[in-house]
C-alpha cells in the first residue's frame, strides 16, 4: 500500500486491547468511561488480546474491505509483516500466529450501566472478530502455499462497513513496534474524523483518556502526562496537520476534526 493509503478500522471499542501482556492467568480486560463499560475477555489457553495484535486486526479489516467481502484469504503470514515492516524470522512468525489465537479466541462485551431510581438498567452487546479460521503455520524452508481463510463475524463485517476510519499505513508502519503510541494514534484517527468542532477530553477521572486508551495504571498523574506528550510529538511528527495538543494547565486534550489522511495533491 502506498502513502495515504486509507486502512480502515472498525469502532474504537473492537480495538480497545491492553498495551502490553496482562499477568500470567488473568483473562479479563476492563475498562469504563463514565457509564460505558469494555470488557475483553480471553481464550482460558491463548489469553487476552495485547500490544502488537492489534496489527492483526488492521490488516484483516483492510483486506476484508479491499476484497469486498468478509472472507479473507491470504498466502502467508510474510505479508502482514512485510506490510508492517516487521522481520520475517521465526520469533516474529511465531508471536503472529500466536496472536491471530488471541484474536480468535477473545469476546469483546460492551455497552452501558446505569441506575434510575433505584433500578439499574443494562444495555450491553459482545462481539468476536472471527466465526472461522483456518491458517497454515509454515516455516520458510516449506516451499508448498497453502491459502489461509479467515472468515469474519457477521457484526464485525458489518461494523467495518458502515463505520470505516481512515489511518495512513505508512504511519502505522511507522509505530507498529511502539503499541502505545499506535493504539493512541489510531484512537485520534477516529476522534479526530468523528468530531463536529473543537472538543475537549479530560485527561483524567471517569471520562478521561486513561479510560479509553489501552494503557496500565497510572500511580502518579504527571507520568501519564508525560507519556501523553511524548506519543503526541511522535504522532505529530508522522501526521503534522494532527489537530490534537495538550492544553496549558495539563489536564485537558484539545482536538478538532481532522483527517489522519490527507488527499494528495494533483497537478
Amino acid at each position: 500500500m502506498e502513502s495515504g493509503t486509507r486502512l480502515w478500522r472498525p469502532a474504537v471499542h473492537s480495538l480497545r486491547t491492553p498495551i502490553r501482556r496482562l499477568p500470567p492467568g488473568t483473562l479479563k480486560y476492563s475498562r469504563h468511561n463514565g457509564r460505558f463499560f469494555l470488557e475483553v475477555i480471553g481464550h482460558h489457553e491463548f489469553g487476552v488480546p495485547f500490544g502488537q495484535d492489534r496489527l492483526i486486526l488492521l490488516w484483516v479489516a483492510t483486506v476484508a474491505v479491499r476484497q469486498r467481502s468478509p472472507v479473507v484469504r491470504f498466502e502467508s503470514g510474510a505479508q502482514i509483516l512485510n506490510e508492517w515492516g516487521l522481520q520475517q524470522n521465526g520469533s516474529h512468525y511465531h508471536r503472529l500466529a500466536q496472536g491471530f489465537k488471541r484474536v480468535f479466541g477473545s469476546t469483546i462485551f460492551f455497552g452501558t450501566q446505569d441506575e434510575r431510581r433505584g433500578s439499574q438498567v443494562w444495555d450491553c452487546g459482545r462481539i468476536h472478530f472471527f466465526d472461522q479460521m483456518k491458517l497454515w503455520f509454515q516455516n520458510a524452508a516449506e516451499r508448498e502455499t497453502k491459502i489461509n481463510v479467515l472468515t469474519l463475524a457477521e457484526p464485525f463485517w458489518e461494523e467495518l462497513q458502515a463505520h470505516p476510519i481512515p489511518v495512513d499505513c505508512e504511519v502505522v508502519r511507522a509505530l507498529a513496534n511502539n503499541p502505545g503510541c499506535l493504539d493512541m494514534y489510531t484512537w485520534l484517527s477516529w476522534r479526530c474524523f468523528q468530531a463536529k468542532g473543537p472538543e475537549r477530553v479530560p485527561l483524567f477521572g471517569p471520562l478521561g483518556l486513561t479510560n479509553q486508551l489501552g494503557v496500565q495504571e497510572y500511580a502518579r498523574e504527571r507520568k501519564f502526562r508525560e507519556r501523553v506528550k511524548r506519543w503526541l510529538e511522535l504522532v505529530q511528527l508522522y501526521w503534522p496537520e494532527c489537530p490534537a495538543s495538550l492544553a496549558k494547565n495539563g489536564a485537558f486534550l484539545e482536538l478538532n476534526r481532522g483527517s489522519a489522511v490527507i488527499p494528495k495533491r494533483t497537478a
